[in-house]
């Protein structure tokens, strides 16, 4: 077990309403997983997971039954997963994943945080090259097996890399990272052995990291954070160190 690299943690629950977009955010993905599977965790693994997502992000159970029961009636909104690509400055590459129901709006937006913040907005594949997409595990350190042990049980199930990691907060997390294909896989592996991941989540992880000074990283960070405040963009990715 080593420790697993992240790139930069930015400022999105933390300078502006966290909590409201936070909760904007899981209701997307619970619609999203509503209309693929249907409006039972039983038997739909994709809203199981976004439900326990939930849970961990302390999203009231009236706003998550709400959110289920918008999902499966007659006027349900239809999300559209869109990811979009671009550079921020000095060269950083950059994913947008939003979840739309206007994809002339959401576009323009996002090509005017590019402009605006001194990035350029990129065709499809201009930067995707950069990133493995992976299913992305976040569990407690409490109670845990032995993590050698773990995790030479979890490799035969998908694993690619378990180390250590922190939260937005500051709190030590064991991360568990697997190709994307299998994440459905290790999900099941993982809650086999009694464990219930903080999160688990598919995330764009940057093959080569690119470092900084602190004040270029400022302007990129400026950017991200800008992007992330639209209503229509989930998450934002980006490979600086």
């Amino acid at each position: 077990m080593g420790r697993i690299f992240e790139t930069r943690k930015h400022t999105m629950f933390a300078r502006w309403d966290r909590m409201a977009k936070l909760f904007t955010r899981v209701g997307k993905d619970i619609a999203i997983a509503v209309r693929a599977g249907g409006p039972s965790p039983d038997s739909n693994p994709a809203l199981k997971r976004v439900l326990q997502n939930a849970r961990a992000a302390n999203m009231p159970k009236d706003k998550i039954d709400n959110a289920i029961k918008r999902a499966s009636g007659p006027d349900m909104t239809n999300y559209e997963t869109v990811v979009y690509e671009g550079y921020a400055p000095h060269g950083i590459a950059v994913l947008v994943e939003t979840a739309t129901d206007n994809v002339t709006r959401t576009v323009a937006n996002v090509r005017s945080v590019f402009k605006s913040y001194g990035g350029n907005f990129g065709a499809t594949g201009s930067v995707s090259f950069l990133f493995n997409r992976m299913g992305v595990f976040r569990l407690r350190p409490e109670g845990l097996p032995d993590l050698e042990e773990l995790e030479l049980e979890l490799i035969d199930h998908g694993l690619e890399e378990l180390g250590e990691g922190q939260s937005d907060k500051g709190e030590k997390q064991i991360i568990i990272r697997c190709a994307f294909p299998s994440f459905g896989q290790l999900a099941t592996a993982i809650e086999a052995r009694g464990i219930i991941p903080v999160s688990a989540e598919s995330e764009y992880i940057a093959t080569n990291p690119t470092e900084l000074p602190e004040d270029k990283a400022k302007d990129v960070l400026k950017l991200v954070d800008q992007m992330e405040q639209d209503e229509d963009v989930q998450r934002v990715f980006h490979n600086l160190a």
